[in-house]
């Protein structure tokens, strides 16, 4: 069983970064699928990031701006994010699949304006 951690999350203002940290209890070598979703109150939950292999697909309101990574030697993923506008505030959730299913618990990020 694999549990994930978040950390990184914070207040920023507009044109800012942060870098979200999703720490694993446990090796994620073996599991391939990394995903980064997002909530806003009262919207849907988002797909952000979605990493398949070597190859990493970006929603188009943050590409060019956000890049997800991983290392297995540390069991963390990462969610650098760059150029943060008020429109991403959110929560962010790290997600890994594949075997199994497995969720952090949720970082909040508020870029103000």
């Amino acid at each position: 069983q694999v549990q994930l951690v978040e950390s990184g999350g914070g207040l920023v203002q507009a044109g800012g970064s942060l870098r979200l940290s999703c720490q694993a209890s446990g090796s994620i070598f073996s599991i391939n699928n990394m995903d980064w979703y997002r909530q806003a109150p009262g919207q849907q939950r988002e797909l952000v990031a979605a990493t398949r292999g070597p190859i990493t697909n970006y929603a188009d309101s943050v590409k060019g701006r956000f890049t997800a990574s991983r290392v297995n030697a540390k069991n963390t993923l990462y969610l650098q994010m760059n150029s943060l506008k008020p429109e991403d505030t959110a929560v962010y959730y790290c997600h890994l699949w594949g075997p199994g299913h497995y969720w952090g618990q949720g970082s909040q990020v508020t870029v103000s304006s």
